[in-house]
C-alpha cells in the first residue's frame, strides 16, 4: 500500500473509534501521532532494506508483530504515565493498521506467503525485489484496481477529515510558529 492509502485507512479507523468511544470528533494531537504511526513501519524498513541493505526486505523488522507489539505496549505504558493515553492509542492504531493493510491483499488474493512478514523472524520471507530506490518505486506505479481503491479511500478519508474540522493542522501550525524560520 502507498503512503496515502495507509494514512487513509488509519484515519478512517481512528475517526470511527473516537466516535464510537466518545461521540466526539478526533482531536489534533492524537491525529498527528496517528499520521506518524501510519507511516512509521515504512520509514524504518524501507531505508534499512533499500538503501542500507541491512534488512532482508522493506517489510520485515518494523512490520513484524513479534517485535512491534511489545514495543507498542511499552510506548503505551510510557505515554500513559504522562497522561497521553490517547496519543499512544492513535499511534498504535495507525501503526497496526499499516501493518495489517500491507498483509491483507496477500491474504485476500490467496498468496499468504507474502504476509509472512507479520511473523518475521519466526518465519522466513519470500524473495522480494529490493533493488529499487524510492524514486524507482514511485515511478513504477501502474494504474490498477488496487491503486484506484487506495485513491478512493484517500478521497473518503480526506472528506471525513475535512468534516471533522481538519484535526492536526492546528497542532502543526502551532509547531511551525514555535519552531519555524525566524520572522514567521
Amino acid at each position: 500500500m502507498w503512503p496515502w492509502g495507509h494514512a487513509a485507512v488509519g484515519y478512517l479507523l481512528y475517526a470511527a473509534s473516537v466516535r464510537r468511544r466518545s461521540g466526539l470528533r478526533p482531536a489534533g494531537g492524537p491525529v498527528v501521532w496517528l499520521a506518524i504511526g501510519t507511516q512509521a513501519p515504512d520509514l524504518v524498513d524501507k531505508p534499512l532494506a533499500w538503501t542500507a541493505g541491512v534488512l532482508p526486505t522493506g517489510r520485515s523488522l518494523a512490520h513484524a508483530l513479534p517485535i512491534v507489539v511489545p514495543l507498542l505496549a511499552v510506548g503505551y505504558l510510557f505515554a500513559r504515565r504522562r497522561g497521553r493515553d490517547e496519543w499512544a492509542f492513535a499511534f498504535s492504531l495507525g501503526y497496526l493498521a499499516h501493518v495489517l493493510a500491507d498483509a491483507l491483499p496477500s491474504l485476500v488474493w490467496g498468496d499468504p506467503a507474502y504476509a509472512r512478514f507479520l511473523l518475521w523472524p519466526l518465519l522466513t520471507l519470500p524473495p522480494y525485489d529490493e533493488s529499487k530506490s524510492f524514486l524507482a518505486h514511485l515511478t513504477s506505479i501502474e494504474p490498477t484496481g488496487y491503486l484506484a481503491v487506495q485513491f478512493a479511500l484517500t478521497a473518503i478519508a480526506a472528506a471525513v477529515w475535512w468534516r471533522d474540522g481538519r484535526p492536526g493542522l492546528d497542532v502543526l501550525a502551532a509547531a511551525w510558529r514555535r519552531l519555524g524560520p525566524a520572522g514567521s
